[in-house]
C-alpha cells in the first residue's frame, strides 16, 4: 500500500478511486470554485466554460486528424470526429455568446430525451417483473424528462444554478473525502 493512491485495505475509496488524495482535493476545490461562480455569475461563468469547450473541441479535432494520419485503425471515424471537432470548436469560438445559449439548450434537450428513454426502459422493466423500485425510478425519470422537454427554455435558464449547487455539494464532498483518504493513508 502506498501513500500515492486512495486505495485502503485493498478496496478503492468511495471518494477518489485510485487517485492520490491531493488530486481529489484539487478536484474538490475546482468544483467548489466553479459552483460558487455559477451561483454568483451564471451567465459569465457559462460563457467562459462554453468558450473553453470550443477551444478544447478545436484542439481535440486537430489532434484527432493527426491521429488518423498516423494510425489506420478507425481512420474514417477519426477523420469525421476530427473535422466535426474543428468545425464545432471554431463555431463556438467565433460566436461565443450565441454558443452560450445554444449549447446548453441542446444539452438540456439531450438530457430530456435520454431521461425519457431510460425512464421508459425502467418503467417497462418495473411493469414486467423487475420490481416496484425499478418502476418507480422509471416513472420519476419519465416525469423529469417531460418537465425538461415541455420547458426546455426554463430548464436551460436553470442549468447554471443546478450546476452551481452540484459544484458546491460535490466540491465539499471531494474536499472532505480527500482529507479522509489522507488520514486513512497515514494510519495504514
Amino acid at each position: 500500500m502506498t501513500d500515492q493512491t486512495t486505495e485502503t485495505m485493498g478496496l478503492p475509496n468511495l471518494f477518489g478511486g485510485f487517485y492520490p488524495w491531493w488530486v481529489l482535493l484539487i478536484q474538490g476545490i475546482i468544483a467548489l470554485i466553479l459552483g460558487i461562480f455559477f451561483l454568483t455569475s451564471p451567465g459569465m461563468t457559462l460563457l467562459v466554460l462554453i468558450t473553453f469547450l470550443g477551444a478544447y473541441w478545436f484542439v481535440s479535432g486537430i489532434f484527432t486528424l493527426f491521429s488518423a494520419a498516423g494510425d489506420e485503425a478507425n481512420r474514417g471515424m477519426k477523420i469525421l470526429l476530427g473535422i466535426l471537432g474543428i468545425i464545432l470548436g471554431l463555431a463556438i469560438l467565433a460566436y461565443p455568446f450565441y454558443s452560450a445559449l445554444i449549447v446548453p439548450f441542446i444539452f438540456i434537450i439531450m438530457v430530456g430525451v435520454w431521461a425519457l428513454v431510460i425512464g421508459g426502459i425502467h418503467l417497462y422493466q418495473g411493469l414486467t417483473g423487475g420490481g416496484w423500485g425499478v418502476g418507480l425510478i422509471g416513472l420519476l425519470s419519465v416525469i423529469f424528462a417531460l418537465l425538461i422537454l415541455f420547458n426546455p427554455y426554463l430548464a436551460t435558464l436553470a442549468l447554471p444554478f443546478v450546476l452551481g449547487i452540484f459544484g458546491i455539494v460535490f466540491g465539499f464532498a471531494a474536499i472532505i473525502g480527500a482529507f479522509m483518504v489522507r488520514s486513512q493513508q497515514k494510519t495504514a
